[in-house]
């Protein structure tokens, strides 16, 4: 595509020649079509660009946000997937002279939590395949339609920007070609062999954007059944036979789709400089109501549901447990099948090897379940009948790693069934594949963990090697100090962009100054003697002859009263903890009016 910048307005110039042009007109907004891009006296510039994500509209009027970067990720059945790397957020309006001083610093504000956002979340799309949709659910929709019109609209992530091309394009099919869906993720596509016969393996993860956010601004579920941190993830399999040629098309293909969610109750971590954040935990009569809702819609697209919940039995985890056991019985569903899969009892001391207990006690549900199955010539042969939806509290680490066992498992059943496989024939026997899928799953786990958590995934050492390493552990305790950081004094800022760029915080024309966060006089001294007293504890242990000669007395007395002030001043940001910490500042974060649970039960 080319754009095209006039005084007047953006012209878009689509690929295809035959197609109108894109005409936004900057003093309304408006969307139009046009024969013609603008003659070269009314052109202020021009510039290439690979997509078009939407409009949003600021204190100064519509923002256009274009993709200028993009890199290849691969073909699937013939049609490319990008990664989209470069991004530009384009005002309509030609200055800012009509806003206050306040508004144009918040105006600035805003473009920055855009801009980071699409940054920090890794963003893709294909002009010819749908990303968002499984290869199952893709049988069942009218290909005659348009793109956007057949996406899952679970996981079309920038549909809020795209509204006004969308009811643009209701009025005139003519705009559908200017409307893409893109993901947010994560997409590979692998060619690979084993014994001498190559297929494509792809990993697609789907991000829902309802109830989206970070780490403890985003829990549990809300009034319509979404839960947070939800995602879609699946493995397909195409094949052209045993002598095929690069490129495969996928003369059989076959997938198996997971999904994973916080756990579907009431719940929340309240951040409050403590390793260990408060959680609290809803009323169960509620919670059960918002979970009807969320299960009706699982079974409608997935069929029946295999719940593996892996929270501990025991300690801070143990209410989570018992709240949706709790649901689950309340719902008494024959279609929801829960097993409680206590991972960090089962798998400590390194005995990952036992993660194949869950496989055992799953096989029946998974025989039943079965996968995906598509032959050209002769259709859909088989249709997966249920999920396995895994959580843990995160639903990022411990998921991560029983999500890979399953479609190891999984997939050695479709790779025999293909005869790529013998019948007795294992993956682990085949090392080069093996680095390959490992790796795979192991960026997907770092990819979903940075979306929610900021940090890449831990325990990704077994996903990658099979082996859980003293490496691993050292790498999961960085990662570890890292979200406590993150999730602490950065999170409220990610969550705003969050916010903004899905149109949960939708921007007025009156000032309202949200970033604004007037702080006591005695919160703001806090960090600065906090410093003081850490440099002069440092200094006087580490070099006690810069401040002259002292008793061992007078030594120890200046020591303690600077240790004194830093322990006064850290409990005081303890209990003041909501003025240290980094809340969102466009909507409010969680809040509770009920007993919370302060330390492990």
């Amino acid at each position: 595509m080319k754009l095209y910048t006039t005084a007047t307005s953006f012209v878009v110039e689509h690929d295809a020649a035959d197609l109108k042009k894109l005409v936004l007109d900057r003093a309304s907004g408006s969307l139009s079509l046009a024969d013609a891009v603008p003659s070269v006296g009314e052109q202020l510039s021009s510039s290439v660009i690979f997509g078009i994500l939407g409009c949003i509209k600021l204190q100064a009027g519509d923002y256009l946000i274009v993709i200028t970067g993009r890199e290849s990720i691969g073909a699937i059945q013939g049609h490319h997937v990008y990664q989209a790397t470069q991004f530009e957020i384009i005002p309509l309006a030609t200055d800012m002279a009509d806003l206050a001083d306040d508004m144009q610093k918040d105006e600035r504000i805003f473009v920055d939590l855009l801009q980071q956002h699409l940054k920090s979340g890794v963003i893709y799309y294909s002009p010819g395949f749908d990303l968002t949709q499984s290869l199952q659910r893709k049988m069942e929709l009218d290909l005659s339609l348009p793109l956007w019109k057949r996406a899952d609209e679970r996981f079309f992530w920038n549909k809020f920007l795209a509204a006004k091309f969308i009811e643009a394009a209701e009025n005139d099919s003519q705009f559908d070609a200017y409307i893409t869906p893109f993901l947010q993720g994560f997409v590979k596509v692998d060619v690979c062999r084993i014994n001498d016969r190559p297929f494509v393996m792809a990993l697609i993860t789907r991000r829902s954007r309802h109830r989206p956010g970070t780490r403890y601004f985003s829990r549990g579920i809300d009034a319509h059944g979404h839960v947070s941190n939800y995602v879609e993830t699946e493995q397909i399999i195409l094949y052209d036979g045993p002598s095929a040629k690069l490129p495969l098309v996928g003369q059989k293909q076959m997938s198996y789709v997971q999904t994973r969610g916080s756990i579907p109750v009431y719940w929340a971590q309240l951040i409050n400089l403590k390793y260990t954040p408060r959680l609290w935990v809803g009323d169960s009569k509620k919670s059960a109501a918002a979970a009807r809702l969320h299960f009706d819609e699982q079974i409608s697209v997935y069929g029946d549901q295999l719940l593996v919940n892996l929270v501990n039995t025991k300690g801070y985890e143990l209410p989570m447990g018992q709240a949706y056991a709790n649901v689950v019985k309340q719902l008494n569903d024959p279609r929801l099948r829960y097993t409680h899969f206590d991972f960090h009892k089962e798998c400590s001391k390194m005995r990952w090897h036992r993660i194949q207990l869950l496989v055992d006690e799953l096989n029946g549900d998974l025989e039943t379940q079965g996968y995906f199955e598509y032959d050209i010539k002769d259709g859909v042969i088989k249709k997966q009948k249920s999920v396995v939806r895994t959580n843990c509290m995160d639903c990022l680490d411990r998921t991560n790693v029983v999500q890979s066992t399953l479609a190891k498992h999984v997939l050695t059943n479709q790779l025999r069934q293909l005869a790529i496989l013998g019948n007795t024939d294992v993956l682990d026997a085949h090392e080069d594949f093996m680095t390959i899928f490992r790796n795979v799953w192991a960026d997907n786990a770092d990819r979903v963990s940075v979306m929610y958590s900021g940090t890449g995934a831990l325990k990704t050492d077994f996903t990658r090697t099979g082996k859980r390493t003293k490496g691993g552990a050292l790498q999961d305790l960085n990662n570890s100090i890292t979200r406590y950081v993150k999730n602490n004094f950065l999170d409220g800022q990610r969550q705003d962009g969050y916010d903004l760029f899905l149109g949960n915080y939708r921007v007025g024309k009156e000032p309202s100054n949200p970033f604004v966060a007037a702080k006591p006089l005695r919160v703001r001294a806090v960090p600065p003697i906090v410093l003081f007293a850490l440099v002069m504890l440092l200094l006087h242990l580490l070099h006690p002859s810069l401040f002259g000669s002292h008793t061992a007395f007078t030594y120890l007395a200046v020591l303690v009263f600077w240790f004194s002030v830093l322990i006064s001043a850290l409990k005081f940001a303890l209990r003041n903890s909501d003025y240290f910490v980094a809340l969102p500042h466009l909507l409010s974060p969680p809040q509770t009016v009920e007993p919370i649970h302060e330390k492990p039960l």
